[in-house]
């Protein structure tokens, strides 16, 4: 068995100045003001329309984003509509030859005795598994000993839209502390890579 920490790998070469570039070049389209475009002209046009409210032209760009997570915070992300998932199969996935994984619980740190009982839980979902599997069980069978902590991998696209409407929804405090301890060090990065369309997104906990 083992228990790793949630995490989150942005699959595209994000290049800030080439998607605000693009950004520009679709959006005065509803202007026809191409004419206007110059040398740093996008950054201040993209803010503007974000301004405005005017978000859809952020919508011509994607991003794809691979998530390591337990399936409780899974069930909750896939209910974002417009985006395009690929996640890890616990049909497929024999466990009990790649070893079961379970994602560490954020909120049970200065309560040991609550962590203890989670993992020896965590053993006997594990114990269960490799039985059933051992005993004829196809993983699709055998799955369902598995619980809500279990480690899953699910890419998610999303145009930069959605995912700003993500990351504001699911970085506030009234988020699942698992999908805040998630979603905040992801609203970090594409900020840090996108301050134009991103920067002004804070996590309630930190305003």
């Amino acid at each position: 068995m083992e228990i790793v920490n949630p995490s989150h790998t942005i699959l595209d070469d994000v290049d800030g100045e080439q998607i605000l570039l693009k950004l520009e070049r679709c959006g005065r389209t509803a202007y026809k003001s191409e004419d206007k475009i110059t040398e740093g002209s996008a950054k201040k046009f993209v803010a503007n329309i974000l301004k405005r409210g005017h978000e859809s032209v952020i919508e011509h760009v994607s991003i794809s984003v691979r998530l390591i997570c337990d399936r409780g915070v899974t069930h909750e992300i896939v209910r974002h509509r417009l985006c395009a998932y690929t996640q890890e199969s616990t049909r497929y996935c024999d466990y009990a030859k790649k070893g079961v994984t379970f994602i560490r619980p954020c909120f049970w740190k200065e309560e040991p005795h609550l962590y203890e009982c989670w993992y020896s839980t965590m053993k006997v979902a594990e114990a269960a598994y490799n039985y059933l599997i051992e005993n004829g069980a196809s993983p699709q069978e055998a799955r369902s000993v598995l619980p809500n902590s279990l480690k899953t991998e699910i890419v998610v696209t999303a145009n930069l839209r959605e995912w700003r409407h993500i990351l504001k929804l699911r970085t506030s405090e009234a988020a699942h502390p698992q999908m805040r301890e998630l979603m905040i060090p992801l609203l970090a990065d594409f900020t840090r890579l996108l301050p134009t369309i991103f920067g002004d997104i804070v996590p309630s906990q930190l305003v």
